[in-house]
């Protein structure tokens, strides 16, 4: 692989599988739009297109001359269903347009960035790479967009003219973060924390989770979809372990879903006068109370991914907040 075309480059994944082709020594351009993100990735000497995913002429001009892989990276995350429309045209609309250009420019390989949120709620077992995508099926706007530009990858990987590997991660920590997980510790640091749902999940580090998309390219089958878990943990746990880094406060317990879910209407409600987007979501909530379990030893295998521990990933992730003056004196 010798040059690579990156969407979401400016953001927290798509900036680390951007420094992880630039220390593999890959000529990489990014596809950006925010003024934010362009001003910051050019400043760092990075090749960047100004545009938007459902724009074809941009980015048929940025895939000349054509690269060896395509890393589509770049999703609108939103769990506002008052956002869906917009969220479908991005993520799906998105993602058959440069599934279309890439094949027009002769495109060898394309990486798609898919979620573990794609196979809905499963309870009660692990989520393998066999399971049916429940998200199909399911009212979460965000994981159904999800499952549907995945398949539309998956399709194209099978009709021959560009290869195509899938990667679902689950939730995502580590340095870089300041829109994720890391509100979580921005709330406890603040001392604002409402309270924790009463779910679990399994934590990746985002940076093997960018390794691991440089591994899909080089090695990942045509066609076959990886799962990056991580450590299982309840987010109570999780908010445990940020409160010691912090040295504040834990929460003692789980709040219950009716409430959450009740708060969730309450933000909704009041996001509708206010125009900007809720802190919590019924969509949140749903994912958030899930007990999560992920199987992820076909990445393991395959693409020499790995776990993290936990408390060197919390610390890794405050130290990063520390370093950006976004956190209190310890």
């Amino acid at each position: 692989m010798r040059r690579a075309f990156v969407t979401g480059a400016g953001g927290f994944l798509g900036g680390h599988v951007l420094r992880a082709l630039n220390a593999a020594g890959v000529a990489v351009r990014a596809l950006a739009r925010s003024p934010v993100s362009i001003e910051r990735l050019r400043a760092s000497g990075v090749d960047v297109v100004e545009g938007d995913l459902r724009d074809p002429s941009r980015l048929a001009a940025a895939l000349r001359p054509a690269p060896d892989v395509i890393f589509h990276v770049a999703a609108d995350t939103t769990l506002w269903r008052r956002r869906a429309a917009a969220q479908l045209r991005t993520n799906v609309d998105g993602t058959r347009t440069l599934l279309q250009i890439a094949r027009r420019a002769g495109v060898a390989r394309f990486v798609y960035t898919s979620s573990v949120a794609v196979y809905g709620a499963v309870e009660q077992q692990a989520i393998f790479e066999a399971l049916p995508r429940g998200a199909l099926r399911e009212p979460i706007a965000y994981a159904r967009s999800k499952a549907l530009a995945e398949k539309l990858v998956l399709e194209a990987a099978g009709q021959g003219d560009i290869e195509a590997v899938v990667l679902q991660p689950s939730h995502i920590l580590g340095p870089g973060d300041r829109h994720n997980w890391a509100r979580l510790a921005l709330l406890i640091d603040q001392g604002r924390l409402p309270g924790v749902p009463p779910g679990s999940g399994c934590f990746a580090d985002v940076r093997a989770v960018a390794r691991a998309h440089l591994a899909a390219a080089a090695y990942g089958g045509n066609g076959e979809c990886y799962l990056l878990g991580g450590v299982q943990a309840g987010f109570l746990e999780l908010a445990g372990l940020i409160a010691h880094e912090l040295r504040r406060p834990a929460p003692k317990r789980a709040l219950p879903r009716r409430l959450l879910m009740l708060y969730a209407h309450l933000g909704e409600a009041l996001a509708l006068v206010s125009g900007r987007e809720p802190q919590i979501s019924r969509d949140g909530v749903a994912l958030a109370c899930q007990r999560m379990l992920v199987d992820d030893r076909k990445a393991i295998a395959a693409l020499g991914y790995h776990h993290t521990p936990l408390p060197v990933l919390v610390r890794d992730t405050i130290a990063w907040l520390r370093v950006q003056g976004l956190l209190h004196p310890p």
